[in-house]
């Protein structure tokens, strides 16, 4: 019931920047027989850049597409809040259809960010505007083929888009587009990290995700990984680690700092991010990664929706910093100073009782104690209802702005980047140094973002593809990557907590939703929906 609230402002952001965009375009088209040209390209890129911030920003399309079908994430119904006819349900136990309402608009908003960056191509950009214009369809192009496997895709944006269907990339033929077109749009890219903006660095960060999950693109159900995809991983990655200092230096000192309002400028770790700037408004629902846990009497105030799994959260060893907690004027991992010393609030996974700044236990709206638990139903009823579940605040709360907060949304990081290099070490790729120190090995370089001060951790004696898998999951929780981890792993369809059955492998993907499959007969239903 809380997701309204924020969808109409990012809608307003969005059609406000994109002047020629209409609020649904019909498989990543039509706007009437005029096209999408006339504009002006710097306005257009401005608008492109915008519609990314709806599908990935806000909590309700692509993040809960990705969070919420795992074992990470769960939106409990609480007596009547948060049922939304039992939407949040449906997609922790994988009991979707093709008319499920999230993710129909997570469709439609991913074709209209493809759309928008089309839009850029057609109207004269310079080499640079154009460069970021593929990466950005590039990137939704992506997500698309990652939960849907069908990408509708237009050439141009021009002409009578009534009369001609959009045609359908899929699979590995859709993971080569992509890839040709991040190398194309590479030479004319900024150098370095993409800050809030594409760049050479940010189109690695993607074309490594390409590579790593090609041969899930080409198999779902029994994926293999070629020698030459996991040595393009490895490659890649070597160069975006030579974009940032020796080891230990590309990592923060706090691990928060990457989430925090200021990350664009102290979040060290950062590769690609989405710009959110309350100055200038351009930004989306970035506050609702910290609002959907929060609970009512908390400062700030939250929507007292999602929690994590109880089984997740004991997977963390104790002293493992990432996991934070804590709550009051104590001072430990989940400590932030801005933020603990003046609400009371820490972060990373809260569990527990919680305080105000002075130390006083706050109390839930029915007089209980505030105090967080591991057990969690999808339908919450009794006294308790406002209190179960473990919250996950991992971006620092922003308690100077309003909407938006000046947290830049983060896509890619220096860890996920060293993980995936990893993980293409053990799936055969041939092991290199690179640059900086951040390790030769997948042991060396698993141990070297495990023991840094800002993880707290001791050095593992095997790393396995299992240790990457669980280390993924402590690093990268909340960041929208687990489904996709989940079924690169082959861990999706299992049973777990709250989802006691085993799913069919038609779950792997996504159903295509019924409104587009109306608008462009090209689609075609994926098996067994």
């Amino acid at each position: 019931m809380k997701y309204n609230k924020i969808i109409l402002i990012a809608s307003v952001v969005f059609l406000g920047a994109c002047t020629k965009l209409t609020e649904r375009l019909n498989s990543e088209t039509t706007q009437g027989s005029g096209g999408g040209g006339g504009g002006n390209a710097a306005a257009l890129l401005q608008g492109a850049y915008a519609a990314l911030n709806d599908p990935f920003e806000d909590q309700s399309l692509f993040w809960a597409a990705q969070e919420h079908s795992t074992d990470e994430c769960v939106g409990p119904t609480r007596g009547g809040d948060w049922d939304d006819n039992g939407i949040w349900r449906v997609y922790h136990n994988h009991r979707w259809t093709p008319d499920h309402t999230f993710l129909t608009d997570t469709y439609r908003a991913l074709a209209q960010a493809q759309f928008a960056a089309t839009t850029v191509l057609d109207n004269n950009p310079t080499p640079v505007q154009a460069a970021e214009a593929r990466f950005i369809r590039a990137f939704v192009m992506w997500a698309v083929l990652d939960g849907w496997d069908q990408v509708p895709f237009r050439p141009s944006s021009l002409g009578d888009l009534t009369q001609t269907l959009p045609e359908v990339k899929k699979g590995t033929e859709c993971a080569d587009y992509i890839i040709s077109e991040l190398q194309t749009a590479m030479p004319n890219l900024p150098a370095g990290n993409g800050i809030g903006r594409a760049s050479q660095n940010a189109a690695r960060a993607l074309l490594i995700k390409v590579y790593l999950n090609k041969g899930v693109y080409a198999n779902r159900t029994a994926p293999t990984f070629s020698t030459s995809d996991m040595n393009q991983v490895i490659t890649l990655a070597d160069q975006i680690l030579g974009s940032f200092p020796a080891y230990p230096g590309g990592f923060t000192a706090n691990f928060f700092d990457n989430f925090a309002p200021n990350n664009h400028v102290i979040g060290n770790e950062l590769v690609y991010t989405l710009k959110c700037d309350n100055a200038t408004g351009f930004g989306g629902n970035n506050q609702s990664r910290w609002y959907c846990g929060l609970h009512y009497n908390q400062n700030p105030s939250g929507w007292n929706g999602f929690t994590t799994l109880g089984d997740f959260y004991d997977a963390f060893a104790s002293n493992d910093k990432r996991r934070g907690g804590g709550a009051g004027p104590t001072v430990d991992a989940g400590y932030y100073t801005g933020v603990s010393n003046v609400t009371g609030l820490h972060v990373g996974l809260l569990f527990g009782q919680q305080q105000n700044a002075a130390g006083t236990n706050l109390l839930d709206r029915k007089g209980n104690p505030l105090s967080f638990t591991k057990a969690v139903a999808l339908k919450e009823t009794g006294n308790n209802l406002e209190v179960t579940g473990i919250r996950v605040i991992k971006y620092v709360p922003d308690l100077a702005a309003n909407f938006p907060a000046n947290n830049d949304y983060v896509i890619f990081r220096l860890a996920d980047i060293l993980l995936m290099k990893a993980e293409a070490i053990l799936r055969g790729g041939t092991a290199t140094a690179g640059p900086g120190g951040y390790g030769a090995t997948a042991p060396q370089i698993v141990n070297n973002i495990r023991t840094h001060t800002s993880r707290g951790l001791g050095a593992l004696g095997t790393v396995d593809l299992e240790a990457v898998y669980k280390e993924r999951g402590f690093e990268l929780y909340w960041e929208g990557w687990r489904r996709n981890d989940m079924v690169r792993f082959g861990k999706f369809l299992a049973a777990r907590t709250l989802k006691p059955g085993v799913s069919d492998n038609a779950r792997l993907l996504f159903p295509i939703p019924n409104e587009q499959l109306t608008i462009n007969p090209n689609l075609t239903q994926n098996p067994g929906y």
